[in-house]
């Protein structure tokens, strides 16, 4: 019997209120303004380590030239040595994303390979261009003289 009359004097009042809705859109509002900077972070350290191991996979290509050729810079035949290009370097990887090439060019006995950032992800990643050498030494960012930045190594890599 209650029940009825509660019912029957609130029958026009169904739904939410305009208040209730403005709450839930705030909420919504802040949880997507703190939740999308860090969803973009991510995907940069994730394209950023799939550039790492693209270069590392660059550098075992440059060690199995070396062992067929004894040289780094070119072939038997005195062809210039040239990057294939990799399933890892594809658009679905991370082609779009970076581009590979020496950084220099390669002598008898060392290179140094670079993942350059392209589009977005230049923009958005601090470490720029990754590079690697024939010894293993990683670096992140390279001044306009091809100077290596080696500081921030443990933060890109």
């Amino acid at each position: 019997m209650i029940l009825r009359k509660y019912l029957s004097a609130h029958r026009g009042r169904a739904g939410f209120t305009l208040i209730e809705l403005m709450i839930v859109v705030a909420i919504i509002g802040i949880l997507a303004a703190i939740a999308y900077p860090s969803y973009i972070n991510s995907v940069v350290k994730t394209k950023r380590a799939a550039a790492t191991a693209c270069l590392s996979e660059y550098a075992n290509y440059m060690e199995r030239f070396y062992t067929t050729n004894l040289r780094y810079d070119e072939d038997r035949g005195g062809t210039a040595v040239s990057l294939p290009a990799l399933d890892c370097a594809s658009n679905a990887n991370t082609g779009d994303d970076y581009a590979y090439s020496f950084l220099g060019t390669p002598t008898r006995s060392t290179f140094v390979l670079r993942a350059v950032p392209q589009n977005a992800q230049a923009t958005r990643d601090d470490c720029g261009t990754l590079t690697l050498d024939q010894a293993g030494t990683r670096g992140a960012g390279v001044d306009d003289d091809g100077n290596i930045d080696t500081s921030t190594v443990d933060q890109c890599w």
